[in-house]
Parts: C-alpha cells; sequence; structure tokens
C-alpha cells in the first residue's frame, strides 16, 4: 500500500508522531471545578481514533480563566490527579505512537458565561458570576458582562497561572502544550486592536499588542522543558481594523525564535459587525499556508477539515505540515481509520475491534448487500 502524506511521520520539536492527524481541542463544558469528570473518558475513544495526536480540550489555567462553571482546568491538585487518571486509563487503549497534547487557555472577558446550550446565553447574571479580566473596559457582545481592566499584578498573575499549569501538563506526562492565542480568549484579546486600546507598555501598536501573548509563550516554553509547546493563533480577524496575515506572521516568526514549535492557525473570536469575507473556516488553509511560508515555522491546518481526501490534499499541497479534526471526530470516533483505509494506507487496530476494521467490515456489507 502507498504512504498517503496524512500518514507520513511529523516531528514536532523534541517527539515524533506516527501520521499528520490531530484530535482538535474542543470543550465539553462537563467538569466539576476544573476537574475531569466521568465524560472525559471518552479521551479513550479518541486515543484509538487514528490520529498521531490527541488535543484536550481547551483547558483554563486558572478558575477566573475559566469560560463557564464546565470548563476544565489544571490549576489544582484535585484537577491535576482527575486529568491523570483519564488520562491513564486513554494511555492503556491508545494506539502505537499516539500522543497527548493540552491546550492551555484564559478566557479574558469571553469568561463567566453560560454554557452553549443553556438558556439565556451570554454572561451568568446570578451569584455564580465572576468578574473577567480584559485588555481594556470593552464587552465581549453587546449585553455582556463589562471586564476589568487587567493590571499588572493581574498580568504577572496570569503569567504565574501559566506557568503552574504547563509543569502540571509536564508532570502528567503530556507531550505538547499548546497556548491559546485565538478565538476571542485573552492572549488574543491582547493581540487584537478590535480589543486592546490599552496605552501601556501591553498595547498600542503591533509590537507591543505581541508583548503580552510572547511573555506568555516564554514562561510556557521554560516551563515545559523536554515537550513541544505550539500556540494556535488567528491568522485574521476579517474585519477592516482587525489583525491580518501579516500580523499572523509575524507573531508566528517572533514565536518561532523563542522556541515554539509549531502554529495552528485559526481565524475569527472577536466578534464584528461586518466581516469582511463569509465561510471563515473554508480560508483557514490558506491562512496556514501563508504563515508557514512566511515564518518557516511547522503549521497546522484546522477548521471543517472533514474528509480524509481533504486532509490528505492540505497536506500534500503543502498548506500545512499537520491538520486538525474537530466536529468530524465527534460523528465518527474512527475518523482516522477510515481515512487510513479510503487512502491506502495500514494502521493497526485494536485486537477486540480488528473484525470490524474499514476493510473486512466494508466487504462484508457489500457481500451482505
Amino acid at each position: 500500500m502507498s504512504e498517503a502524506p496524512l500518514f507520513r511521520s511529523l516531528d514536532l520539536g523534541p517527539i515524533t508522531l506516527p501520521n499528520r492527524i490531530a484530535v482538535a481541542p474542543m470543550c465539553q463544558y462537563m467538569a466539576n471545578d476544573g476537574c475531569a469528570s466521568v465524560w472525559h473518558t471518552q479521551l479513550m475513544s479518541l486515543a484509538m481514533s487514528g490520529a498521531g495526536l490527541v488535543m484536550i480540550e481547551a483547558t483554563a489555567v486558572s478558575r477566573r480563566g475559566r469560560i463557564t462553571h464546565g470548563c476544565l482546568g489544571l490549576y489544582s491538585d484535585a484537577g491535576e490527579d482527575a486529568l491523570g487518571f483519564v488520562l491513564e486509563q486513554a494511555r492503556r487503549v491508545a494506539l502505537p505512537g499516539t500522543e497527548f497534547g493540552i491546550q492551555l487557555s484564559h478566557a479574558g472577558r469571553k469568561g463567566s458565561a453560560h454554557r452553549p446550550w443553556e438558556t439565556p446565553g451570554g454572561s451568568l447574571s446570578s451569584g455564580d458570576a465572576w468578574k473577567t479580566l480584559a485588555p481594556s473596559e470593552i464587552e465581549h457582545r453587546l449585553g455582556w458582562a463589562l471586564p476589568q481592566a487587567a493590571s499588572e499584578e493581574d498580568l504577572d498573575q496570569i503569567a504565574d497561572d501559566f506557568r503552574d499549569a504547563t509543569q502540571r501538563a509536564a508532570r502528567l506526562g503530556i507531550k505538547v502544550v499548546e497556548i491559546h492565542v485565538a478565538h476571542g480568549y485573552l492572549l488574543h484579546q491582547f493581540h487584537s486592536p478590535l480589543s486592546n486600546l490599552r496605552e501601556d507598555a501591553w498595547g498600542g501598536d503591533t509590537e507591543r499588542r505581541m508583548a503580552f501573548p510572547l511573555r506568555i509563550a516564554r514562561i510556557v516554553r521554560d516551563a515545559a522543558g523536554d515537550i513541544a509547546v505550539g500556540a494556535r493563533i488567528t491568522g485574521s480577524d476579517w474585519a477592516e481594523d482587525g489583525l491580518t496575515i501579516v500580523d499572523a506572521t509575524t507573531l508566528a516568526t517572533r514565536l518561532r525564535a523563542i522556541g515554539i514549535n509549531y502554529a495552528c492557525v485559526t481565524s475569527s473570536g472577536i466578534p464584528v459587525t461586518n466581516p469582511t469575507i463569509a465561510n471563515v473556516e473554508d480560508h483557514h488553509p490558506s491562512l496556514a499556508e501563508a504563515v508557514r511560508r512566511g515564518s518557516g515555522i511547522t503549521t497546522r491546518a484546522v477548521g471543517m477539515i472533514t474528509s480524509p481526501q481533504q486532509a490528505n490534499d492540505i497536506i500534500a499541497s503543502g498548506q500545512a505540515d499537520q491538520v486538525a479534526v474537530g466536529r468530524a471526530f465527534l460523528d465518527d470516533p474512527r475518523w482516522g481509520w477510515h481515512a487510513a483505509f479510503d487512502l491506502g494506507v495500514e494502521i493497526s487496530y485494536p485486537a477486540p475491534y480488528a473484525w470490524a476494521a474499514p476493510g473486512e467490515w466494508s466487504g462484508l456489507m457489500r457481500r451482505k448487500a
């Protein structure tokens, strides 16, 4: 069988992944004060999905940094222990070579919110709400709670929180730590001119708006030790006065210079009234390609990558070095198996499932038909 580009190994900093498929970090909103619950044992399923890298959902570095009360966190001993238990079970069933990563995040002004399926949506308004932090006192959306502009003391604490969470991740044997600088969360809020109106060292021109995300990147890189560190960055705010691909490439270049191993390139997250483009996720592979060519950093494409051929074409064309697949894995936890079959690649299967491997099963169903 031929080796499809999607199934070539990938060196990511100090680790080597068996293929170019990553399970995207997807918020589940099912934790208890940051602690993983029984729901999170689904990592066992994703561990044998065929993806070379399984990214754990966006994980808050502090209670105040959560989006909702249900967000996973890595800010307490109890949270570290709970996630450690889930990871231990997942590693027992993982396919050979599969590694686990975690995305560390602070929600900033996007926090203290209802879970997406709850009504009403938006900011919490009851006694279980908390005061959010942001670069500037600008609400996330109309009707959301006004955040507090972060002080120097707040920024020092956030830096300490990222360091602590990274050290906890390293103790758990996690091999990839990803810093969330996108999707409208705190570090994206600092980077974007739409949300950062500060006039101090942390806001103003491009250099100062990058300063706090880069400070966090240095801290995480130092704390991570001998594990891979990446960043999810914003390729564009899709707004006239927002971040552009030039900003993304500049940030990626700076990240690479301080030892960050890859950039996952996405877009949007800062609400805008009249976005400059529709169907933004269709453009993510081209954004990843521009960052890859402009900065030289290893890149990952993400967003509505649904079919194996689409994913393989992104890698084969040089648009990205890796793809992150999210919703398609929720729909089909064996997406990696089916991708291998469709692209003519042999991969391992857990022994109890081998009789249902895609080739055998699809052949059986065709014979019955």
